[in-house]
């Protein structure tokens, strides 16, 4: 059985879903025991447009992952998350720390934080390249860990 990786954003639209997706593409190509699911944190995750940002289909198809239709709509973390996760990363610390501690306090020290924007900051082509190469970073860290 692979082992679990958790990626958390705010809605579980744009920056999560592109993560899990690409994830999910390099584990196989690598043949890493490891599958990615995503996440949501926000309280409504019914305002986003839609079922999944057309930029991050966008994005996955110009790296050749074509992904399953109908496309699912997004999903809240629930604690069963990440009791079943073996890794938990949240996207953007600043955002997604108040929100873990709002929501799942025991989680909020114990998953990984990292740095990348949101639309507010980066336009989706550049945020979506950084957290490619974020994911491109973990998969080396995966193939040198035993």
């Amino acid at each position: 059985m692979p082992k679990q990786l958790l990626l958390l954003c705010s809605g579980n639209y744009y920056r999560s879903r592109f993560a899990e997706h690409w994830f999910n593409a390099l584990a196989q190509q690598r043949g890493l025991a490891w599958s990615a699911q995503s996440r949501g944190l926000a309280d409504d995750l019914t305002v986003n447009v839609g079922p999944i940002a057309m930029a991050t289909v966008e994005a996955l198809a110009r790296r050749g992952v074509a992904l399953p239709t109908p496309y699912r709509d997004p999903l809240p973390a629930t604690a069963a998350d990440f009791a079943q996760a073996d890794w938990v990363i949240a996207i953007k610390e600043a955002e997604h720390r108040p929100m873990m501690q709002r929501k799942f306090a025991a989680w909020a020290d114990r998953i990984t934080y990292w740095h990348i924007h949101d639309l507010d900051v980066w336009s989706a082509d550049e945020g979506l390249a950084h957290l490619a190469a974020q994911i491109e970073r973990v998969m080396g860290e995966l193939e040198q860990s035993p």
